[in-house]
């Protein structure tokens, strides 16, 4: 068989067939008779879907060595089992904190939403990433397996296990009693129900994050940002009815979307659907918003 030799050219078609694989609709032998065809070739698809897949390899923005932040794998309560996750704290923290649960995407608790959680305590929270596949083990080192265990958690027992999570920092004793919330992907939508379940939460921020039931929007007590990307027709498809609902319940809340691009922006460790721009515009909102609502 011949290598292909090649320069690779990712297109939106193919970032868009990703997506579809990610969220469950494409199995991997389709996804990859799919990259194929768009591809022209099995070798250039071969060399096209590392590109595409998030690289857990890919240096960490706060690396796990920092001196300026104390991370450590804990284990608390959860609504009916054993949570795991990873808490973070500033290394020079005086007084009480903010508290903020960083919610992964749906490959887990990965290097990843690690490295996020550093950043997110690096900015003067208590940051606190469960892993929300404990109730299946953990979080597995193959993503696609830990992909595959989603499909097996109880949406109910998810989000009772995100209100125990709550819980948990509200009483954290190096926090102020203020508890917000990030979520990615599969994770803005867990934060989403999670402000919808939770009424004690202070603030939630969601990026890309699938909506809730309309009907439950009246049920936020939390301030919302909700961060979309322009290219993500999939979960945009619910923004407008999020919003009149939203606005019909009198809930705080700002929404952006980020023009050209694509859902994942702010992963940094996906080449082909990282977006710098976008995702420090919205790092920088972020962390504003939560400094303001956690104070």
């Amino acid at each position: 068989m011949s290598k292909w030799t090649g320069k690779p050219v990712i297109t939106q078609a193919m970032i868009d067939a990703y997506d579809e694989y990610t969220h469950l609709t494409l199995d991997r032998r389709r996804f990859m008779e799919q990259l194929t065809r768009l591809a022209g070739s099995g070798a250039a698809a071969a060399a096209i879907a590392p590109m595409l897949a998030a690289n857990s390899a890919q240096a960490a923005i706060v690396a796990e060595s920092d001196a300026r932040v104390k991370g450590e794998d804990i284990s608390y309560a959860g609504s009916g089992g054993e949570m795991k996750g990873y808490l973070v704290k500033p290394a020079d923290q005086t007084g009480k904190l903010g508290t903020v649960i960083v919610i992964h995407e749906n490959r887990g608790l990965n290097p990843h939403i690690r490295d996020v959680a550093r950043r997110v305590a690096l900015e003067g929270f208590v940051a606190l990433a469960p892993d929300f596949l404990s109730p299946l083990g953990g979080t597995p080192d193959d993503e696609d397996k830990a992909r595959d265990m989603f499909t097996k958690l109880d949406p109910a027992q998810t989000v009772a296990n995100a209100v125990a999570t709550v819980a948990f920092l509200k009483a954290d004793k190096d926090g102020n009693g203020k508890v917000g919330a990030i979520g990615f992907c599969w994770g803005g939508g867990t934060a989403n129900m999670l402000a919808v379940n939770a009424p004690d939460l202070a603030a939630s921020v969601a990026y890309y994050g699938m909506q809730p039931k309309a009907a439950d929007a009246s049920k936020i007590k939390a301030a919302l940002l909700l961060h979309y990307a322009g290219l993500d027709d999939r979960t945009n498809a619910g923004i407008d009815a999020f919003k009149k609902e939203l606005d019909a319940a009198h809930v705080e809340y700002t929404v952006y979307v980020y023009e050209g691009a694509n859902h994942a922006f702010n992963n940094d460790t996906s080449a082909a659907r990282y977006d710098k721009k976008a995702a420090d515009l919205a790092w920088g909102r972020t962390i504003a918003f939560l400094k303001e609502k956690l104070a």
